[in-house]
């Protein structure tokens, strides 16, 4: 790919990130409105959470497959599916904070703290140029046992506590400084949308787990 190629492909998948950032904005913004979606998310979390997990799982599956699709339409409703499912799966927590802190600073700042660390590890990728392909390897081994050890802890009731979140925070940055990697490397002209489903998911999962810090810290003022 010519470097105007790439340099189109790399607007046109963080115009499509922002996009999937406004959604997932406005359906947990709609969510969080509801008093049917805050009465199910209870329901759903009393259920048992490796239920909920598991469902975030598969329909994970499904959307990232259909971003992966060649017609774009399905690669649209691919990530438009997997930012709902990720909204779905933010419910409890928001409500959690919201009940911590009513204002939103919570969600805030935890927010804030995100898009920092996204912006900062955006830029040592695009500045160095560097291929950070070699994360790969580590980003399977990482995810996989934190999805062991998160479906161990649901089984044993035991909390995994705040380092396991301040480690997943250093992971989901690896995914990002990786899926930028990517971007600026390795995916193909048509693949934005796939790009940004990737780079979306990994932002998704930092905030969630910056987010569960800052509600950590907040019961230590």
């Amino acid at each position: 790919m010519d470097e105007n190629a790439r340099a189109r492909f790399i607007t046109k998948t963080y115009i499509n990130l922002f996009g999937a950032v406004m959604a997932f904005m406005a359906i947990e913004s709609f969510l969080l409105d509801s008093p049917q979606a805050r009465e199910i998310a209870i329901r759903a979390l009393q259920a048992g959470w490796l239920w909920v997990l598991g469902g975030f799982m598969v329909v994970s599956w499904i959307a990232t497959s259909m971003a992966r699709a060649a017609s774009k339409p399905v690669q649209y409703a691919g990530l438009f599916l997997y930012t709902g499912a990720y909204a779905c799966l933010f419910l409890p927590l928001m409500m959690y904070a919201l009940q911590v802190v009513p204002d939103g600073g919570l969600v805030f700042k935890a927010a804030m703290i995100t898009l920092s660390g996204f912006i900062a590890l955006t830029g040592i990728a695009f500045v160095t140029r560097k291929n950070f392909s070699f994360l790969r390897g580590f980003l399977m081994w990482g995810m996989g046992l934190a999805v062991i050890t998160i479906f161990a802890g649901s089984l044993m009731g035991f909390n995994l506590g705040l380092w396991f979140s301040v480690a997943m925070v250093g992971l989901s940055g690896a995914g990002i400084l990786y899926s930028t990697s990517n971007i600026i490397h390795e995916y193909n002209e048509d693949d934005y949308v796939g790009a940004s489903l990737e780079l979306f998911a990994s932002l998704a999962t930092m905030f969630w787990y910056i987010l569960q810090i800052v509600i950590s810290l907040s019961g230590d003022d």
